[in-house]
């Protein structure tokens, strides 16, 4: 089990099942707006979240979560219309444990900021490779 908070400690969150001990790198477009540059998360299963947070339906098929009190972002997961979800992407930051943890992948690549280029050898795909091979995926609107 391990256990993290917000900025403001007013949400809370346990994992409290399988999580992954890597962190993976996004450099969408939306990804970049939401997070200011570069989206790091880890995924989860088995989570228990208290507090205020706020959900945003991001697309069709996947939403955002945060703080309501301090803006913290909390998750990423995809959804079922009117379901909860299961697995959970969540901001490693969140949790002291994930200071240690390596970069498992990074994906959108050739849309990475200039000031966000992450060197090492870790799997890594273009927008045009990650959307291949999800195609429910739209498109990274510019």
């Amino acid at each position: 089990m391990i256990q993290g908070h917000c900025l403001c400690r007013a949400v809370t969150v346990t994992v409290s099942g399988p999580h992954e001990s890597c962190v993976g790198a996004c450099h969408c477009r939306m990804c970049q707006r939401w997070s200011g540059g570069l989206f790091l998360c880890f995924t989860a299963h088995d989570v228990t979240v208290e507090g205020p947070v706020t959900r945003f339906r991001s697309s069709p098929f996947a939403e955002r979560a945060f703080c309501a009190t301090c803006g913290s972002h909390i998750w990423f997961c995809d959804v079922e219309e009117g379901e909860e979800p299961t697995d959970y992407e969540l901001m490693p930051g969140l949790f002291d444990e994930a200071k240690d943890w390596p970069l498992r992948s990074e994906i959108y690549i050739d849309r990475a900021m200039a000031c966000a280029r992450l060197s090492g050898d870790h799997p890594r795909k273009t927008r045009e490779q990650y959307e291949q091979d999800n195609p429910s995926v739209e498109g990274d609107a510019p």
